[in-house]
C-alpha cells in the first residue's frame, strides 16, 4: 500500500505466459486504464474485457476502484490474464476478506503454462522434419 497525494494506492503484479502487468488500484469510480488508453480501446474483443473485470465483479467492487495498469510482453490474451492476476493481488492487499472469494474462483493462482522451448534437431518444440525411408 502506497500513499500518493491523499489517495491510498494498492499495488499488485500479475503474470501469465510472457506478459507482466503492474496494477494500481485507486479509490474512484471504476475506470480501467491499460497502458494509457481505456479498456475498450485497448482490448478489441468483449471476452478479454470480461476477463479483466472478473475479480472486480466477483468481489462487487467494480465501481469502487479505478484500475491503472501497465502491461508488456505476450499477446492480448496473456495480457488480459496478467491484468486479472494483478487486480486480484491488489484487491487482497486492499481487503484480506476478498482472498477466499478470489482464491475459490482461481484468480490468485498464477497460470504456470508457458511456451515449450524448441529442441535441437526439430523444427519447432515437437515438430520433426519429414521422414523418408529412401
Amino acid at each position: 500500500m502506497a500513499k500518493k497525494s491523499d489517495k491510498i494506492v494498492f499495488i499488485g503484479t500479475g503474470r501469465r505466459k510472457k506478459s507482466i502487468a503492474r496494477v494500481r488500484l485507486v479509490e474512484g469510480t471504476g475506470a480501467i486504464t491499460v497502458n494509457g488508453s481505456s479498456l475498450d480501446e485497448y482490448f478489441g474483443t468483449e471476452i478479454l474485457k470480461v476477463i479483466v473485470k472478473q475479480p472486480l465483479t466477483a468481489t462487487n467492487t467494480l465501481s469502487k476502484y479505478d484500475v491503472i495498469c501497465k502491461v508488456q510482453g505476450g499477446g492480448y490474451t496473456g495480457q488480459a490474464g496478467a491484468i486479472r492476476h494483478g487486480i486480484s493481488r491488489a484487491l487482497v492487499e486492499a481487503n484480506s476478506e476478498y482472498k477466499s472469494t478470489l482464491k475459490s474462483n482461481g484468480f490468485l493462482t498464477r497460470d504456470p503454462r508457458m511456451k515449450e522451448r524448441k529442441k535441437y534437431g526439430l523444427k519447432k518444440a515437437r515438430k520433426a522434419p519429414q521422414f523418408s525411408k529412401r
